[in-house]
């Protein structure tokens, strides 16, 4: 009850039963309520007056008043536990004092020795002390509410917790605590919420702790009670246009309104994850819009899934979109290619890790390759590398490629930003996990969610399992750059608009910002270039123009002959393969009908780089099978061939049995 009421109700007391306006009936009722342990007090004397009478000089009666004595103190204090120890304790005193009291008067009489100025003095304490604790309750002095959230900690299995000054804002308060020592540490706390919440009746995600990191037993637990991103936030416009990345992406609002931003040189490389329908894919738009306002950014974007469904509208504006598995694959085997170039130039200009000068023209001589002084190099831009369903890529490639980019990455300039419904043990190694510092947590099921937060933000009361998918947006952002205390902070990502609003947002991000975007710098263009060939150097055709007519259908036979005529060497064209074979001469040596081991590791190495280069940047050992009269050998000696390569580092094993990708040392034999 708060003080207000308590107040309220003193007052109804007061003024009950008063109906006459003479100054002795306005004092009697202002004094009734405080007379009760008068009262009390007086009928203690007659108690003690008529037990004399009857068990004056009885040593049984004595004892038994002695254990009644006794008996009813511990009852008070018994009955007492739900209260506040105040009130427990000031109970348990008045009911001893005054049991003892009638005890003595029953054995020697109310007027025997000491007991008449006892009774007076103690007694008279004792109906003040009351009246001066209803006094100070009825002026709200007291803390009203104090018993009853002692009560309430005690409940949760945080008895004997101090809170301290309280803050409260609009919808949000502040409660700083202090365990007692040596009894609860801030994980007692952080398990409790969920009893807190329930006995708050406030959801759990209202919920969250913030330890203080000086102290086992100090903190504060922050309650929002009214959830205030039900009504989503459209997106606003761009947070920095035109700016650098070095300015953190703004994608959506916390729930104190405050904004949610993305520090993207600090956060590094990036999981993102939420399962369908709980707007991650919103989350990834918002994040897509700032970038491409930017001036020294470059965005690669892999969606074998969708092939770009959702981003559609935006492809003008990345640099290169691979929208299909052998693309994707492509676009993997490039970032490989541009680490090690790019790690190369930002050394020699002098750089221990990309920022934002090394985008620029090179015309400071502490950044310059040259010893004369300014070089005047063109710089490089930062590269994002988007991986949309990941977990497609993850299957086709094996996950350990993703791990040993992410952990060479950082240096040279390239984020890599994983996207998928689901991550676990099964998709992700721990190592590839570790080298994902910064991550994206929509809704989620069950306990997937401690794949992408750490331990202690689930501790702190983050649930994004508690969302699902029933609450499109919402997402828990974990990064260096981002204050520790808001990672529990639930947050909504911005609203592009539904169909055709979005379309409209996204022409215009890609045709107002065309200028400001930068064009791939000549260090990443000629290192993807040279690995991944036609899929690289024909990206913008495919970004900008229509989906290509169907195809076609051709039956069987025109496609055996297709497959044929793509076989033929170009001089060979205008021969007649009809026509008569001139005769052999009889002392034309003839080859061999089996080439050497030599002749045939040579000819493997060549058939291997030439199918790698024309598809995915991968090569099975089943795609060689149509070579195996040519190579003189069988199956089995390809397999074993191709797992030598493997060890040798030429070829990188992928997910699946049997195929392998191909490294740029093996493309440049």
């Amino acid at each position: 009850m708060s003080s207000k009421e308590v107040a309220q109700q003193h007052e109804d007391r007061l003024n009950s039963g008063s109906g006459t306006s003479k100054m002795g009936a306005w004092l009697w009722h202002r004094a009734k309520p405080y007379t009760p342990p008068w009262l009390l007090t007086g009928g203690l004397f007659v108690a003690g007056a008529g037990a004399n009478s009857l068990w004056s000089g009885s040593p049984w009666a004595g004892v038994g008043l002695t254990l009644s004595s006794v008996g009813l103190t511990a009852a008070t204090w018994w009955a007492g536990q739900s209260t506040g120890p105040q009130r427990r304790l000031h109970s348990a005193i008045t009911v001893a004092a005054g049991s003892g009291w009638l005890t003595a008067a029953a054995l020697s009489g109310p007027l025997a020795g000491p007991l008449p100025d006892l009774y007076l003095m103690g007694g008279t304490v004792a109906a003040l002390s009351w009246n001066i604790r209803q006094i100070m309750r009825a002026n709200g002095s007291e803390s009203s509410g104090s018993d009853s959230d002692k009560g309430l900690l005690e409940k949760v299995g945080l008895a004997r917790t101090k809170l301290k000054n309280v803050q409260v804002e609009p919808n949000r308060v502040t409660v700083p605590y202090e365990l007692p020592a040596g009894e609860l540490t801030n994980d007692d706390v952080a398990k409790s919420l969920p009893r807190l919440a329930s006995a708050l009746d406030v959801p759990t995600t209202a919920l969250r702790v913030q330890h203080d990191p000086d102290s086992a037993r100090k903190g504060q637990i922050v309650i929002v009670p009214e959830d205030m991103l039900k009504t989503p936030t459209v997106w606003p416009g761009p947070f920095a246009p035109g700016q650098s990345i070095a300015v953190p992406l703004r994608i959506g609002v916390y729930d104190d309104g405050s904004d949610l931003v993305l520090p993207v040189l600090d956060a590094i490389h990036v999981l993102i994850m939420g399962m369908t329908g709980s707007g991650k894919t919103e989350g990834a738009l918002d994040v897509m819009f700032e970038l491409l306002t930017r001036k020294d950014v470059v965005v690669w974007l892999s969606d074998a899934a969708k092939a770009g469904q959702d981003f559609q509208p935006l492809l003008p504006a990345m640099d290169w979109a691979a929208l299909d598995t052998p693309s994707a694959g492509a676009m993997v085997a490039a970032i490989q290619a541009v680490i090690p170039a790019r790690t190369a130039w930002l050394r020699d200009h002098g750089y221990r890790a990309w920022e934002p000068a090394a985008a620029e023209s090179q015309t400071d001589p502490a950044h310059s390759c040259k010893t004369s002084g300014a070089c005047d190099c063109p710089g490089i831009q930062f590269l994002i590398a988007w991986m949309e369903e990941a977990a497609k890529l993850l299957r086709e490639l094996g996950e350990d490629v993703f791990t040993g980019i992410a952990q060479e990455a950082r240096s040279a300039g390239v984020a890599l930003y994983l996207s998928m419904q689901r991550a676990s043990g099964y998709q992700l190694s721990t190592d590839t996990r570790a080298s994902l510092p910064a991550a994206m947590c929509f809704g989620v099921r069950g306990d997937d969610a401690s794949f992408a937060l750490p331990e202690e933000v689930l501790d702190a009361g983050a649930n994004p399992a508690a969302w699902g998918n029933k609450r499109k947006g919402y997402v828990y952002l974990v990064s260096a750059g981002v204050d520790e205390d808001l990672y529990a902070n639930p947050a909504r990502t911005f609203w592009t608009g539904p169909s055709g609003e979005y379309e409209k947002a996204a022409a215009w991000v890609v045709d107002t910002f065309a200028q400001v975007r930068p064009a791939l710098d000549a260090v990443t263009s000629g290192a993807a270039e040279a690995v991944a060939g036609p899929a690289f150097t024909g990206r913008a055709v495919r970004a900008g123009a229509p989906l290509p007519a169907a195809s076609p259908v051709l039956t069987e036979e025109q496609e055996s002959a297709r497959a044929m005529a793509d076989l033929v060497d170009e001089e060979d064209a205008g021969l007649d393969a009809s026509a008569e074979l001139a005769p052999v001469e009889q002392d034309v040596a003839l080859p061999p009908a089996k080439p050497s081991p030599e002749e045939a590791r040579e000819l493997l190495d060549d058939l291997v780089t030439m199918l790698a280069s024309v598809g995915p940047g991968t090569v099975a050992v089943r795609d060689l099978k149509p070579y195996l009269e040519q190579i003189g050998r069988d199956r089995s000696w390809v397999s074993k061939e191709m797992k030598r390569l493997a060890e040798e580092g030429r070829l990188a094993p992928t997910g699946q049995d049997g195929v392998y990708r191909l490294m740029p040392a093996l493309a440049a034999a």
